[in-house]
């Protein structure tokens, strides 16, 4: 017999930008479920993107980083006859838009010294012109694919 099929959470638009993907970003910035706190983060934050980068609408600037940190393949594992191979694999766009926030996140979290919104900021502005932690993160995980082309006929 089949499994259920899961109905999916349809998230809300946030209530500043009007966007779901900054409602995403809020929520995975959110720790222990202080999401007020995650909103002013990101909201902070955008401020600070539209200061430094000195452009209207910081949403471009955030749209721009997702697409520069997104990658389009990744490497998986599979067992093969008592051997674990590496197979390159496509990555879906859901999965490619949260790897991306992920690693924004993870690298502005990685830095010290600063306020949370301001990191963020820096690491959103540097990914957005293609350098910064996570822009680097996403061309380790091509060479991975890249180097296990071999494998590609492992995929399933």
């Amino acid at each position: 017999m089949r499994r259920k099929i899961k109905n999916k959470h349809i998230l809300q638009p946030d209530i500043q930008y009007e966007s779901v993907k900054v409602a995403k970003f809020i929520n995975y910035i959110m720790e222990k479920g202080k999401k007020n706190t995650a909103r002013s983060i990101v909201y902070d934050c955008f401020n600070t993107i539209k200061e430094k980068a000195k452009v209207e609408n910081p949403m471009e600037v955030f749209d721009t980083a997702l697409k520069n940190t997104a990658p389009m393949m990744e490497v998986r594992s599979r067992r093969v006859g008592g051997a674990n191979y590496q197979v390159p694999r496509e990555v879906r766009p859901e999965r490619r838009q949260a790897l991306s926030m992920k690693w924004i996140i993870d690298a502005a979290r990685s830095k010290k010294g600063a306020e949370m919104h301001k990191k963020l900021a820096d690491e959103i502005i540097s990914a957005s012109k293609n350098e910064g932690e996570a822009v680097k993160k996403r061309e380790n995980t091509h060479k991975m694919a890249e180097a296990n082309k071999a494998f590609a006929h492992f995929a399933w």
